[in-house]
């Protein structure tokens, strides 16, 4: 390929047609050039969703309810903050704070949530509200997009996540989420909050109604993006689970996971920009989690305390630490524990467990525990 840059056709080519192992080790001697050595990252972090109440109705998720649904649910701040200072007691860094599009929360109650949370785990990290979150926020309580980006900043948000990019081209988002912003959006959100200083990432939900020439259209824009603004810190792709959504009628089956590690070894040939590219075995089986450490990717994602969105797809996946310590050393690589922003906390050298009690995983939004020590894992 020589040092030019991978276009559109090129990128097409390895998608569909490329040999697999070939385009593995192509992609995995690029995250070695960029990353040597044999070091896997992976976070501990807590995904408390504040409520499930959504008018946005995607066809994909199983985890929303529509207001004065008999199920529907919102957490005061107190509440969320238990959640995450429980967590965190047990040794998570980040607080992955997402939830549905709920019209009848006030703006205060978003600061609310973060002030609550800084006074029950000072320490911990804030990793908040995704763009289709912040649009709704700005649109429910009359402000703009980058006024609510600069208030939650100056309350202590400092990176965001990637969800609701789904596939960034607007003749598909219409037909899975019609009701969510565009693509155009999504961009223009993930700009503004890096031209302000936030880092985020970038995820993509493929397996669909997307075609191979949609998840290529998808990447190239996130490269341009970051072209502009060097925002992204790392890219996150996972496949579709149906479950019992709407969307379970049309996709009736999952997609293989040798096309996850197609797209993560197209990723990371692709998104040449792009610090770090992810992989999960909670997404796609530790099988395909392991492969794609040897396809380009650098980190096995994060170990979730609390996760409830998956779950009601009946994608409901528990392990140990050491169980995924031991996945990442039997794949050939060092465990590395990091934060959101991937500065390192400690290196796995041996088989020890860092935490002296037990993990738990909290059930449902009662905040209830399970009895045995797990973790939910996802990137």
């Amino acid at each position: 390929m020589g040092q030019e840059r991978i276009g559109f056709r090129e990128a097409l080519y390895l998608l569909l047609d490329a040999p697999q192992l070939a385009l593995m080790e192509q992609a995995d001697a690029v995250r070695r050039a960029r990353h040597p050595g044999d070091d896997v990252t992976f976070v501990i972090d807590t995904n408390p969703n504040y409520t499930n109440v959504c008018v946005t109705e995607c066809t994909f998720c199983s985890f929303y309810r529509k207001p004065g649904h008999p199920e529907a649910y919102t957490l005061t701040p107190e509440q969320v903050a238990a959640k995450v200072a429980r967590a965190h007691a047990l040794g998570a860094t980040t607080v992955l704070l997402q939830g549905g599009h709920n019209p009848a929360l006030p703006f205060h109650y978003y600061f609310d949530l973060i002030a609550a949370i800084r006074a029950a785990a000072p320490d911990i990290h804030l990793h908040l509200f995704s763009p289709p979150e912040i649009a709704h926020i700005a649109e429910t309580c009359g402000r703009t997009r980058e006024a609510v980006l600069g208030a939650f900043w100056d309350a202590g948000m400092r990176t965001m996540p990637g969800g609701g990019a789904e596939i960034l081209v607007d003749d598909v988002r219409r037909g899975v989420s019609p009701k969510k912003i565009s693509s155009d959006d999504w961009i223009d959100i993930m700009r503004a909050a890096h031209r302000i200083g936030m880092k985020t990432s970038a995820t993509m939900t493929y397996g669909h109604r997307e075609s191979p020439e949609d998840i290529i259209d998808h990447l190239l824009r996130l490269r341009r993006l970051q072209d502009e603004t060097g925002g992204f810190y790392a890219f996150i792709p996972w496949s579709l689970k149906p479950g019992r959504s709407p969307l379970s009628r049309l996709v009736a089956e999952e997609e293989l996971p040798s096309l996850y590690v197609r797209v993560i070894a197209v990723a990371r040939l692709v998104l040449d920009n792009f610090p770090h590219i992810q992989a999960s075995w909670f997404g796609e089986g530790w099988r395909a989690g392991q492969l794609a450490l040897h396809a380009g990717a650098d980190d096995f994602g994060g170990l979730l305390l609390e996760e409830n969105v998956l779950r009601q797809a009946d994608h409901n996946v528990a392990t140990t630490l050491d169980a995924v310590l031991t996945a990442i050393r039997d794949a050939g690589f060092t465990p590395v524990q990091r934060t959101t922003t991937y500065e390192r906390l400690r290196r796995f050298d041996d088989a020890d467990n860092p935490f002296d009690g037990p993990i738990l995983r909290a059930r449902g939004h009662d905040g209830a525990p399970e009895a045995e020590p797990v973790l939910i894992a996802r990137a």
